[in-house]
Formats: structure tokens, sequence, C-alpha cells
């Protein structure tokens, strides 16, 4: 079989998998099922009435608040690389970080180059080390903090229930938890302190934690302080129940990690089977599986093996990763 026919079937596996990755996927993932239910929740809502300004209620005005912040959220989706890298916890500039993911890729390429991988090689693990690995760094630092502050959340929360409680007014209780928490949590709400002190309602304040923290528990709080601003009430009772809630997500996030640990475990032993076994077949017999690195036939095969791979290890991590 010549190399042009190869090249075929594995344009043609390729072309087969995208159109089942298309088709398929949002079945089993249950996608369409979600959409359809949504639009029939959105369907059956009510329209709302329309009343004067000076007369709606408490619970319309929270509502307006609540369609205030998700009308934002959703102008924001596309985030920029400065606001990535903040989320990361890093202070680089975009010309700090284009550079070092230029000098990865570059030095990638010509590591390549120089050991005979390739010209095509060379370019594809040099796109993947300055475009795909610093961006994963920065999602890896990104999650690792956002893990860091939703466990101190709580009980920054509570410290802020306990001064109000107290007689402090809210500003000086943030500032408490400014001095005394620990990082990322006591930058954020430095954070909150410094936009403040500029002149920034306290309330649209604390509502902007969600763009340098985009959790749902860093939104809650901001909604929380949003709306007792505009709109009164128990601020200590609103927060001890947010805490309340906090502290059941962990619990409920930390459930559904043990409940799925052994469908993780059953991923990672198929993920790494093929590679184990390939690395036993070269230990033991050397000449018969170098032929996927030394033969042009091996090295296409082994470039197919590496997509189907990297295709069914992300069908299963979305497959094992639960939101709630």
């Amino acid at each position: 079989m010549n190399m042009q026919a190869l090249a075929l079937a594995f344009m043609a596996s390729i072309a087969v998998g995208g159109l089942a990755w298309v088709f398929l996927y949002p079945l089993l993932s249950g996608e369409k099922k979600a959409e359809t239910r949504r639009a029939s929740v959105a369907r059956t809502e009510p329209v709302a009435r329309q009343v004067d300004r000076n007369q709606r209620s408490r619970r319309e005005q929270v509502e307006g608040s609540l369609k205030e912040v998700e009308a934002r959220l959703q102008k924001e989706k596309k985030i920029p690389l400065g606001i990535r890298i903040a989320q990361a916890g890093l202070d680089w500039s975009d010309q700090k970080f284009m550079v070092i993911s230029g000098i990865l890729g570059g030095g990638s390429f010509l590591m390549t180059m120089m050991f005979g991988g390739g010209l095509l090689a060379a370019a594809g693990l040099g796109f993947a080390a300055g475009f795909g690995l610093p961006r994963w760094i920065l999602s890896f630092l990104k999650k690792r903090r956002e893990a860091a502050f939703l466990k101190a959340l709580p009980d920054a929360v509570d410290v802020i229930v306990r001064g109000i409680k107290a007689g402090l007014p809210l500003f000086d209780s943030i500032k408490v938890v400014a001095a005394d928490a620990s990082e990322p949590l006591r930058s954020e709400f430095l954070a909150i302190i410094e936009t403040q002190t500029i002149g920034m309602p306290l309330g649209e304040a604390c509502a902007r934690l969600y763009e340098r923290m985009p959790l749902p528990e860093a939104n809650f709080f901001g909604i929380v302080i949003a709306i007792q601003q505009k709109s009164g009430g128990n601020l200590s009772e609103a927060l001890g129940n947010l805490s309340k809630v906090l502290r059941d997500r962990k619990k409920m996030a930390e459930k559904i990690q043990a409940m799925s640990m052994e469908a993780k475990a059953s991923a990672g032993i198929i993920g790494s089977l093929p590679p184990i076994v390939m690395l036993l077949v070269y230990l033991s017999t050397p000449e018969y599986i170098s032929l996927l690195w030394t033969h042009p036939t091996g090295r296409l095969m082994l470039a197919a093996c590496v997509v189907w791979m990297s295709c069914g290890i992300f069908v299963m991590k979305r497959m094992i990763n639960f939101d709630f």
C-alpha cells in the first residue's frame, strides 16, 4: 500500500470521526436534552407585568438586579488575554506572555529539527509548545487559584457576618478580611477596597469580583452585596445564608468527586494502557516496534493513533467531569 492511499485513509478516518463528533456527541452527552428542557422552561415562563417603577416590590427589584448581572455576564463571554493572565495570578503583560510563548514554540521547533524529527513534526510540536502549552499553564494556575479561593471564601463570609453583627460597617468588615486572609482571597478583597476607594459604589466593586475570579460563588457574593445596596434588608442574615450555601456547594462538590473516582480511575487505566504496552514491547523487542518511527508508514500510523487517543481521552474527560 503506497503513501497516497494511507494518507487518503487517514483523512477519511478523521472526516468520519469529525462527523460522529458533531452528530453523535450531543446525543450521548445530553446536550440535546438540556437544550430541550431549557426551551420548554422558557416557553412556560410567564410574561413579566409592567408596573410603575415607584411601586415595584422587593422581589421585582431582586429580579431586576439578577437580570442586569446576567446580561453583563453574557456580554463578557470572550475573555481578553490580559484578564486571563490576571485570573491565573500572574503580573505579566500581554507582550511578555507572547514573547515567552514565541520562545517556547521556536525552541521546540529547532530542537525537533536538530534531532531529525522532520518539518511536519517540528511544526506540530512548535505550535503545541508555543500556543497550547502556555495557555494550558494559564488554565492550570487559574484552577489552582480558584480552588484556594473557594477554600477560604466561606470563612471570610463568616468573618464579615460576625463583624456586621458586632456593629462594624460592611466596608470595615471587608478590610478585616483583606488584612487577615490568605492568598488569593487577600488580594481579591484588597482589589475591592481599592476600587471602592477611587469612588466606585461598594456593591459594584463587589460585583466586579467575578471578573477576576470567574466562579459562581464569587458571583453569589457580588449579587448579595449589590442587591443589599440597592434594596436594603438584613445583610448579616443574607450573608449567613450565603455562607451556608457555599459550604453546601463545597460538600456537594466533594461528594461528586468521591462518587466519580471509580470512573476517573477506569479512564486513567484505559488511557495509559497503549503507552505502557508500547513501552514494554520496546523494552522486550525494540527492533519490532521501532518501525513506528523509522518507517514513513509507521510514522503515519503513529500520528493517527495519537489523534484518536487524544479524541478518546477528551471524550472520557467530558464524561467524568460533572457540573452542578
